[in-house]
């Protein structure tokens, strides 16, 4: 049995003990053993955590950029000392398998790395004699305190990647509602910041229900929301927090398809799939649930997917000769079984069946293996809304421009992909694709951190998407200065004269 931890919320530096009688129980996805209590945190320890992150904010932003990601450095180095520490951190709380794992740890140091850039990233624009004798600067600016609330399923990447690093480094302090199921690791990244001489209040983090996170939603103290979630959550904090005048950023759902043409190579471009659609027990928002593939390879790319799937060894996340960990707890396994359900009732072919699955020693784990529906059709919920499980749907067209066409249907639009070897077919796609993020023979085109994380259509909601530039101008508000001096015989002349603006 593993030892239950009774989890406290991190304010001014510290851990503190909540006053809350309500606790969450937080499981390892491996065992099905409850390994942590977590806080609901109440309204006032909310509160505090904002009211820490304002009193840290002055000190912090007139801290020179240099210095600030000076601490981002020692942090880095520290997250490379503790990498299995933190391997297996994500994959105790998580269920990712171990080099999934690691690969979370290390997408949270990439934006570490690229926040690194900030005294870089944050030079603004000037000109000398914009008018005759007037001089414009721009400058970009830290806004104030940020409140991050983000999901279970990338519990170092997204909040300590994504967010906290760009997001300090720009000057602002932040408040965390970390994940309920998984909040351990980004807790533990906190302590590093600590160790690497972040002062104190600058990053918080509570655990808490909705009804207290929408407190950072309309709290006059808060300056902007980084999201990851749900889009019906997206739409609401977005409605709801751009109503108080402030920033959001809100990374949604998705529901990505690959296209594969007739002139793919098919083991090739099979496991490109495999990989995509069940790494991370496809609990991601970059997963591809949806391959649509042209008919005169349809056949022949099902049943290599298939071999292939077969092939996956599904177990303990923490054992690292496994490749498919379980999805994060028994209600959302539920879920994704009901989802199974749903498309077998709709007339899909059932090809790959993953719901009977046994792991040896470890049965009382949240474990489904890889499922796979074939011939599924235009209309089939299974197909076309977000799942969040290792079930691959494929769809059949006979041409480019159907299978296209089909893809743009959907209503999300974070990733899409396309394997072929025709360059011409190549261009269309990424010209006219709806994606955001768009792969050409690339089942993940998950960019690196200096670009932005680019989802459209409803798979993102807001102005400056996260990472990149983007993520620079979200985090920094632009001052604009015009000045001017006066010589010797100016100061003599009495007349005045202003600028309009105008040259």
């Amino acid at each position: 049995m593993s030892e239950v931890k009774k989890l406290g919320y991190y304010v001014n530096g510290q851990f503190k003990e909540s006053k809350t009688e309500k606790y969450t129980d937080a499981y390892d996805p491996s065992t099905g053993e409850v390994i942590a209590k977590v806080p609901c945190c109440l309204p006032e320890e909310v509160e505090e955590a904002v009211q820490a992150a304002k009193a840290a904010f002055p000190g912090w932003s007139s801290t020179p950029v240099i210095k600030r990601v000076q601490i981002l450095y020692r942090l880095r180095e520290l997250m490379i000392e503790h990498m299995d520490e933190l391997t297996m951190m994500v994959a105790k709380e998580n269920g990712k398998a171990w080099e999934e794992a690691h690969g979370d740890v290390l997408k949270a140091k990439e934006g570490t790395e690229q926040a690194i850039a900030a005294p870089s990233l944050m030079m603004g624009e000037s000109i000398m004699d914009a008018s005759k004798g007037y001089d414009t600067v721009l400058y970009r600016m830290p806004l104030g305190v940020f409140a991050g609330i983000v999901p279970f399923n990338f519990p170092a990447m997204i909040p300590m990647g994504w967010m906290t690093p760009m997001c300090i480094a720009c000057g602002n302090t932040i408040v965390i509602k970390a994940a309920t199921f998984t909040p351990q690791t980004c807790m533990r990244i906190a302590e590093l910041y600590k160790e690497a001489g972040l002062p104190d209040g600058v990053i918080n983090i509570v655990t808490c229900s909705r009804h207290e996170a929408e407190i950072l939603l309309t709290h006059p103290d808060v300056k902007g929301i980084s999201f990851v979630g749900s889009t019906s959550v997206g739409m609401h904090i977005y409605s709801t927090a751009a109503a108080t005048g402030k920033r959001v950023q809100a990374l949604c759902e998705a529901k990505n398809h690959a296209l594969v043409l007739d002139d793919a190579p098919v083991k090739r471009v099979a496991a490109g799939i495999i990989n995509s659609s069940f790494g991370c027990a496809g609990e991601r928002c970059m997963a591809l649930p949806v391959v649509v593939a042209q008919e005169g390879i349809a056949d022949e790319l099902v049943a290599e997917i298939v071999r292939q799937a077969k092939a996956i060894k599904v177990g303990c996340a923490y054992d690292k000769s496994v490749k498919m960990g379980p999805v994060i707890n028994a209600a959302h396994k539920e879920s994704v079984l009901k989802w199974i359900e749903k498309g077998i009732e709709e007339g899909a072919e059932l090809v790959l069946d993953g719901r009977d699955i046994k792991v040896e020693g470890y049965e009382n784990g949240f474990y489904i293996g890889p499922t796979i529906f074939d011939h599924v059709k235009p209309g089939m919920t299974v197909g076309d809304r977000e799942i969040f499980g290792p079930v691959l749907c494929i769809k059949r067209v006979k041409t480019f421009e159907e299978g296209l066409a089909l893809m743009n249907e959907n209503p999300c639009a974070n990733g899409s992909v396309i394997f072929t070897q025709n360059g011409h077919y190549a261009r269309e796609f990424v010209r006219h694709t709806d994606g955001g993020m768009i792969g050409v023979n690339v089942g993940i085109p998950v960019p690196v951190g200096m670009f932005p994380f680019n989802g459209k259509k409803n798979s993102f909601i807001g102005d400056l998407h996260c990472l990149g530039k983007d993520g620079y101008r979200f985090y920094t508000e632009n001052k604009v200065v015009t000045q001017r001096w006066f010589d010797e015989e100016e100061k003599q002349n009495t007349k005045v004269t202003t600028w309009d603006g105008t040259i």
